[in-house]
């Protein structure tokens, strides 16, 4: 999956002279955390989140020094190293870029012009789509060995029991490096059959944990 199938086209934007008050009133009308700020040409030359307006501004608002603030242009608060994606990244790069930068926002651009955005909560809702948790259904953890071909041999064990499978994910074992885990999400609500074949082929099921299901 791209980037340009899950973000936000139509973007909140300010000048940097643009007033820290005029930033606070778009953030609560809009119900936004992030404006990037940009220059005529729809350059991206700055960026400016609630905790921005929460560090930069005083805590009591009320008397006049506070009301002096609030008209400072954006561009004394703003973030001007601004990280920013492409259309055409994965989204597993942009999560990447979050994760490593500790960001919760990223501008898009396109030929160094604004197109887009994508804030942690629309990374949140394309992971649930991705694993299907939305949908009902049934979660398997398998524990396999490291090696080529074992996603095909469970996949196979799974399909024998006419389960349609949703989504797979695929992590390390913390404690042996020889082996990993597969989740699988499957649209079953009764998984007893498939954890019984798994067994019999001599799978590790780590979930769902049924003792009575034995190999």
């Amino acid at each position: 999956m791209i980037v340009e199938e899950i973000m936000k086209t139509k973007v909140e934007t300010l000048k940097a002279d643009d007033t820290i008050e005029t930033a606070i009133t778009l953030m609560r009308e809009k119900k936004i955390k992030h404006i990037p700020i940009t220059n005529e040409g729809m350059e991206v030359i700055g960026i400016i989140s609630d905790r921005d307006v929460k560090d930069g501004t005083p805590s009591i608002l009320h008397d006049e020094s506070s009301a002096r603030v609030l008209q400072n242009p954006i561009e004394l608060i703003m973030k001007k190293d601004v990280i920013t994606g492409h259309p055409l990244d994965f989204v597993e790069e942009v999560a990447a870029l979050f994760y490593e930068h500790r960001i919760s926002c990223l501008p898009i651009l396109k030929e160094k012009k604004l197109v887009g955005i994508i804030t942690e909560t629309d990374l949140l809702y394309t992971l649930i789509q991705l694993t299907g948790a939305h949908q009902p259904g049934s979660q398997i953890e398998v524990k396999v060995p490291h090696k080529a071909g074992i996603l095909y041999e469970v996949a196979g064990i799974i399909r024998r029991n006419n389960s349609n499978i949703q989504s797979v994910l695929v992590y390390p074992d913390k404690k042996d490096e020889q082996y990993k885990i597969l989740v699988f999400r499957v649209r079953t609500m009764n998984p007893m059959n498939v954890i019984a074949d798994l067994k019999k082929e001599g799978y590790d099921v780590l979930w769902p944990n049924m003792p009575g299901i034995s190999s």
